[in-house]
């Protein structure tokens, strides 16, 4: 089988703790062949036809880790699968980038996630499909909205719809310190639309990523704990990560949203939960293999890898 990354730059990959190196070295492992690209080097020829820069991807011991064959120009209907692991930022360019892949798509490439799904599915805005799982939750650019209903709750979240990493999250207590400057920040002044939550207390005991493959859910979370008086347990934020099994709670989360999300070309999510509360839907390139598998034993890169060959069976 031959399977397409479309990823970061390769020499940017922290391989002790990268979920994508993982499923590449997995693949590899089964004998399977695997090919490198980069989102900008993805285009539409004027025939039509999607195509890449392509290099065919050998997985080594060491820090060379790596090691790529001569660039070539390749259709993506060519190749078996083709996995979309592009971090964020979900701009603009990754955007098109899902306008090409969806193109792609006609022409017979099978890409995993499916673009429109990613598309369709803000990883901060997804919850509210999901209320009964949700803390109260407002979704607004207007100050008098966002002051209310800071004013009903009294210990509220506020963050941006595309942030990452817990990036641009803050968090208004009964001082209300701040709370004019935050709102005029995040909203550029009413320009853009954020998102406040009531503060969940469970917080201290960790932000839990649980992964869902193939509508399934991976039987451990990463809870991912806040440090010192910091309120993100985001590893990119300092967090520590804690691999635990799933609570009653977390399975009927994942039971009910898995097979949804799974049905409309979701192979792999990131469903972040905060005590019994889901806080974010992770689509684009959700992570924690690694943390889950070195501190638990479950292989979560076999595990998805077994759901990519069975979705291109």
């Amino acid at each position: 089988m031959n399977i397409l990354f479309i990823a970061d730059p390769l020499d940017s990959f922290k391989i002790y703790k990268d979920s994508t190196y993982v499923m590449m070295r997995e693949a590899a492992h089964r004998g399977h062949q695997l090919w490198y690209t980069g989102q900008e080097d993805l285009y539409r020829l004027p025939t039509g036809l999607v195509e890449s820069t392509v290099a065919r991807m050998q997985i080594q011991e060491g820090d060379d880790w790596y090691r790529l064959d001569a660039p070539e120009e390749r259709a993506l209907s060519n190749f078996d699968a083709v996995v979309m692991r592009k971090d964020p930022p979900f701009d603009m360019e990754y955007v098109y980038s899902t306008y090409l892949l969806q193109l792609a798509e006609t022409q017979g490439a099978k890409v995993f996630n499916s673009p429109r799904a990613i598309r369709d599915h803000n990883e901060k805005f997804s919850i509210t499909e999901f209320p009964q799982f949700t803390s109260p939750t407002l979704i607004a650019r207007n100050e008098r909205h966002l002051r209310n209903f800071y004013h009903q709750h009294g210990d509220v979240i506020f963050k941006p719809l595309d942030g990452m990493g817990g990036s641009g999250i803050f968090r208004v207590r009964v001082d209300e310190l701040n709370l004019g400057a935050i709102i005029e920040t995040l909203t550029e002044n009413g320009q853009r639309t954020i998102m406040a939550q009531r503060y969940i207390p469970e917080i201290v005991e960790g932000d839990k990523r649980i992964l869902l493959i193939g509508g399934q859910a991976v039987p451990y979370a990463l809870a991912r704990v806040p440090q010192g008086k910091e309120v993100r347990g985001n590893l990119a934020a300092g967090g520590i990560g804690r691999a635990q099994p799933l609570t009653t709670r977390d399975c009927e989360i994942a039971e009910t949203i898995g097979p949804v999300l799974a049905a409309r070309g979701l192979l792999l999510v990131g469903l972040d939960v905060i005590g019994d509360c889901l806080t974010e839907i992770n689509v684009t390139s959700p992570t924690c293999f690694q943390e889950i598998m070195q501190q638990t034993g479950f292989d979560v890169a076999a595990t998805f890898v077994n759901a990519l060959e069975t979705a291109i069976a």
